[in-house]
Parts: structure tokens; sequence; C-alpha cells
């Protein structure tokens, strides 16, 4: 049988820092941006690609060790066919002119999601650009790509049934822990933080186990708009609240992680 993965309820001690280890951004606003300057939106999602290299780079500064970026939902294939065909010039752009320089800066690169509907020219640029950061160490970038979070729910189910089907596993061993080792990011930490760039207040079907235990930051300011002052806001709040994990308040304090 495989063996669990810890607890997705982190213990006090392992988030008493006020920088948080994970960081996740749904990256809103590229269109209206772009809309607001008459500008097409090719180049609302431009201006967002400069955006997401300033963030990783600013991240990687601070010490964040997981960076994990909305870049395209499963539901965004439902977008005009140009927009989307634009959207795919640009990763594909991304992947051959940009992973060198995470590589040179020290990032990890990981992709999360049903990568078998991109193009076979696509998804070997992934493979590549991971095999290239493997060994990197500085900071892990995941790029969510075709990623809803039923459908991560849902792939894990499938791997825990096919373990029962196989007899490794009973059903009364299937437990939230044991599930957790089967999503997306397993091996990684938790998501600590969630921001959500463009005044939208709501998650889009983005880590919903992931963040079951994440501090959320909404912000007005559009995806190109979101800098390092920005990131600073999110941070600062986040270092603010008081992560009690099912706690009191009184447990948190006597434990000295107030």
């Amino acid at each position: 049988m495989t063996a669990p993965a810890a607890s997705s309820a982190p213990d006090i001690g392992s988030v008493a820092g006020i920088l948080p280890r994970h960081v996740a951004i749904i990256m809103d606003g590229n269109n209206r941006w772009a809309k607001r300057r008459g500008l097409p939106g090719p180049e609302g999602h431009r201006a967002g690609e400069v955006a997401v290299r300033q963030i990783v780079e600013y991240a990687a500064r601070v010490g964040v060790e997981v960076l994990t970026v909305f870049a395209f939902s499963s539901e965004n294939w439902r977008r005009p066919e140009q927009e989307v065909a634009a959207l795919m010039s640009l990763f594909l752009e991304a992947l051959t002119k940009k992973v060198a320089e995470l590589h040179q800066n020290g990032i990890r690169v990981r992709f999360i999601g049903d990568l078998s509907r991109f193009s076979p020219e696509l998804q070997a640029g992934m493979l590549e650009a991971e095999a290239m950061t493997r060994n990197n160490v500085r900071m892990t970038l995941v790029i969510a790509v075709n990623y809803g979070g039923q459908w991560d729910m849902a792939n894990a189910a499938q791997m825990l049934a096919r373990e029962v089907a196989e007899g490794r596993l009973t059903p009364a061993e299937i437990t939230p822990e044991r599930m957790g080792y089967f999503v997306q990011m397993a091996d990684l930490p938790p998501v600590d933080l969630l921001i959500r760039t463009g005044g939208e207040m709501r998650i889009s079907n983005f880590l919903l186990w992931q963040t079951a235990y994440a501090e959320f930051y909404f912000t007005d300011a559009l995806w190109p708009d979101f800098d390092a002052h920005e990131l600073d806001e999110a941070l600062a709040d986040y270092a603010s609240r008081q992560r009690r994990f099912g706690r009191t308040s009184e447990q948190v304090e006597a434990a000295g992680f107030a």
C-alpha cells in the first residue's frame, strides 16, 4: 500500500513565520486592463506575462518557497477561439524564451493540470522545462494549466479507486490524509496565502484541496498592475492574521505563535 501523505492541516509550529511558504495567485484582469487602454485582448495577456516575471523574481528574492500561478483554467477553453490561440502562442513563446532565464536564476518549474489537451509541441516544451530546472532549489514556480480543482480531486479519486480495485487498499482506508497524497502538488507545502487580483471575490475552481487552510487576499488591482508593492501589501496582510487551524486563540497564543 502507498504510504499516506502528511496531514493537510499544518502544525502551528510549521507556520509560525510571518512569510508564507507557499503563495498561489489567480491572475485576473488582463482583458479589462487592455480594454481600459483601447488595446486588443492579447496585449493584456502580454502585459500580464511581464507582471508574472516581475512577481516571480520578487517572490524568490523575499524567500517564498513555492509560487503557484493560475495560467489557464480548464474553463478557459470556453473563451473565444482567437483569444485561446493567442494564449497558446504566448505560452509557447514563454517556454522557448523564458525558461532558460528562470533556470539561470535557480527557479524550478513545475506544471500541474491535465496536460493531455495541449499540442505535442507544448507538452514537449513543458517536459523540457521541468527537466532543465529539476535540480534548482531557490524557489519552485508551479504553473497551473488546463487545471481545475474539481478535476484534481476527481483524478485523485480515480487513482484511489484503482488501488482499491487492485486490492492494495480498502475503502475504509481512504482518509483525507491518503487522498492528499494523490492530489496535484502532494510533495509541496500546502498553500498558505491565496491572492486573487482584478476585484473578484471567488476562487474559480482553483486548488480547492490545497487551499483548505489558506488565507485569502483579494485586491482590485488588475493583474498587469500587480507589482512588488502590491505583493508586499498582500504579505503584510497575511502577517497580520492569526492562523488557528481549528484551535482557539488562547491555544495559539499559549504555544507562542500569536
